[in-house]
């Protein structure tokens, strides 16, 4: 009996030793993300009262991109954490902007404590911003900018903002082409849908990039965050410059559809593929040597932070005028770092 009792202790002490390591193997692989989040906690401030049950409503552009699949999740899961209630809703697809303003619309009605919403692009959504002020429901406005002159014009206004420097994600991008290409080279962008937020912004970044890393930009094509216009638009880039070196899509949708028009044509192998959203899609590809590059930040953190913002300004709290959230590149050579970045 006495040596049963010793063998079930050591057993017990190795499985707590396991679970000891787990932790701090787990803790290791997060430690990007927790800096990320502690970076958003210091510049929302104070925390608001958790656990109160309130509902609040969160507008994505769509659920055909996997980004915003994962952002619903972050926000329930964000939701389940603190205690209230979330109801996501999406357009049908990136493009259908008067149906996400009417998805606004009929959210403005339903009581929530709060909205956080991402436009399809600057001025769709703003009829609905105006409505939301008037019937005091807070707005925290999440990626995609809206025009605020605009929007004043209307009479309207934005109670919080949240977001990442396009700009400098398209910057990221073009710097490790540049210093894939040793500074020489022919580039190409494919840009979402001309006018987004997003869409111009990584562009400029890129342009920019590009420009001071000695790299010549023959072309950039809208695409409108289809998959199918990336994939025409890539067989016509490898057909009118076949010196091409780099394309930079700028979403990951869009880069894994350039993939594969370069594999189909079998020019993958010279030409480099860059994304941004750094999607488990992206992430594979990246592995598989399909795509080269994503620029990336933690959704899960992103969806805490809006959240947080939603309830303090339920609760009287004030916010920052912009909370930013800070950016990661992952290639293949660092793409380990990025198991559980989620």
């Amino acid at each position: 009996m006495k040596k049963l009792l010793i063998g079930v202790m050591a057993a017990a002490i190795c499985l707590s030793a396991a679970a000891g390591g787990a932790v701090r193997a787990e803790a290791k692989q997060n430690a990007r993300v927790q800096d990320i989040e502690k970076t958003l906690m210091k510049q929302i401030g104070g925390m608001p009262k958790l656990n109160t049950g309130e509902k609040y409503g969160a507008l994505v552009i769509s659920l055909t991109n996997p980004f915003w699949v994962t952002m619903k999740d972050s926000y329930i899961a964000a939701a389940n954490q603190y205690g209230v209630k979330i109801d996501v809703m999406a357009a049908p697809t990136e493009g259908d902007k008067q149906s996400q303003l009417e998805t606004l619309n009929g959210m403005v009605l339903k009581n929530y404590k709060g909205i956080v919403l991402s436009p399809i692009e600057p001025f769709n959504l703003l009829p609905g911003i105006a409505e939301a002020n008037k019937n005091k429901v807070p707005v925290v406005n999440l990626g995609p900018g809206i025009n605020t002159e605009k929007l004043k014009e209307m009479g309207g206004h934005l109670d919080g903002r949240l977001t990442v420097n396009f700009e400098r994600q398209g910057e990221l991008v073009a710097k490790d082409i540049a210093t894939k290409l040793k500074g020489k080279g022919k580039v190409a962008i494919i840009q979402g849908i001309p006018g987004a937020g997003q869409s111009e912004g990584r562009t400029a970044g890129a342009k920019k990039g590009f420009a001071s890393g000695g790299l010549e930009l023959v072309s950039v094509q809208p695409a409108n965050w289809d998959s199918t216009a990336a994939y025409n638009a890539a067989s016509d880039l490898i057909q009118a410059h076949p010196d091409l070196k780099a394309i930079f899509a700028c979403n990951d949708v869009m880069a894994l559809a350039v993939s594969k028009a370069l594999i189909d044509a079998k020019a993958k192998s010279k030409i480099l593929v860059y994304g941004i959203d750094g999607t488990e899609e992206a992430k594979k590809a990246i592995l598989e040597k399909r795509m080269d590059g994503t620029v990336t930040y933690p959704q899960s953190v992103y969806a805490k932070a809006a959240l947080l913002m939603m309830m303090k300004l339920s609760q009287g709290m004030k916010l920052p005028a912009t909370v930013f959230c800070p950016l990661d590149i992952i290639t293949s050579d660092n793409i380990s770092q990025f198991n559980d970045y989620k």
